[in-house]
C-alpha cells in the first residue's frame, strides 16, 4: 500500500466540488509532515497563491504567521521540526461572489485521525485560525475569546488568529496579542526548534 503522504497528494475525493467553484479549479492536496517533527501547525486549508505554488504558507500570510513564530523561512520549511496539517489539504476555492470558501469538512473526517496517528505527539501544536480552534477544541467560543484563554492551554497548544492581512484591524484592537501571547510563543517555539537538536 502507498504510504500516507502519497494517498493524501492522490486524494480527489473533491473533484466535483471544486468544479462547481468560481474557480472551477482541480484538488492539489499539499502535504507537509514528517514523523517526528516537534511542531504541528494545525491550519485552515491552502489560499490560491499556496495552490499554485505547492508549499503551504507561501504568502504574506506565512510571513505574518513566521515572524509570530519567530522562525526563518528555512526553519519554519523543515519538515523534520515543523508539520503543517491544515483542515483541509486542497485550496477550497471561491464562491460566486469571489469570497473564500470554508475547508470541506470531509477532507478531516477522511485524514486526519490517520496524520494524527502516524504523527503522534508533537512537543507543541499551534491552532491557526477559527477553524482549527473548533475542530481541534470543539471551541465554542469567537476567536478572539477562543485566543485570549491561551494560558488554558500553553505551553503545548496555542489557539492563533488567521494571519491573513484581512485581522489587520483585530490585531490593533488587541494589543495583548503581541505583548502577552507573542512572547511567550516564541520563546515555546524556539524551545520545540532547539529540543530536536539534542
Amino acid at each position: 500500500m502507498p504510504d500516507l503522504k502519497t494517498r493524501i497528494t492522490a486524494c480527489r475525493l473533491c473533484t466535483d466540488r471544486f468544479a462547481a467553484t468560481k474557480t472551477a479549479h482541480q484538488p492539489r492536496p499539499i502535504v507537509w509532515f514528517a514523523k517526528g517533527a516537534r511542531i504541528l501547525i494545525a491550519g485552515q486549508a491552502p489560499g490560491a497563491r499556496v495552490q499554485a505554488s505547492g508549499v503551504p504558507f507561501d504568502d504574506p500570510s506565512g510571513d505574518r504567521l513566521r515572524d509570530w513564530m519567530g522562525l526563518s523561512r528555512a526553519d519554519f520549511y523543515d519538515q523534520n521540526r515543523v508539520a503543517i496539517l491544515p483542515i483541509a489539504f486542497c485550496f477550497p476555492g471561491y464562491n460566486a461572489q469571489g469570497a473564500d470558501l470554508p475547508p470541506p469538512p470531509i477532507c478531516a473526517k477522511t485524514w486526519h485521525a490517520s496524520v494524527m496517528a502516524e504523527f503522534g505527539q508533537p512537543d507543541l501544536m499551534l491552532l491557526v485560525g477559527g477553524y482549527a480552534h473548533k475542530w481541534h477544541l470543539q471551541a465554542k467560543t469567537n476567536v478572539t475569546d477562543t485566543t485570549k484563554g491561551w494560558r488554558d492551554h500553553a505551553p503545548w497548544l496555542f489557539p492563533l488568529p488567521h494571519p491573513s492581512w484581512r485581522n489587520t484591524g483585530w490585531l490593533k484592537a488587541n494589543p495583548w496579542f503581541h505583548t502577552d501571547l507573542l512572547p511567550d510563543l516564541r520563546q515555546t517555539v524556539q524551545h520545540a526548534m532547539q529540543a530536536k537538536d539534542t
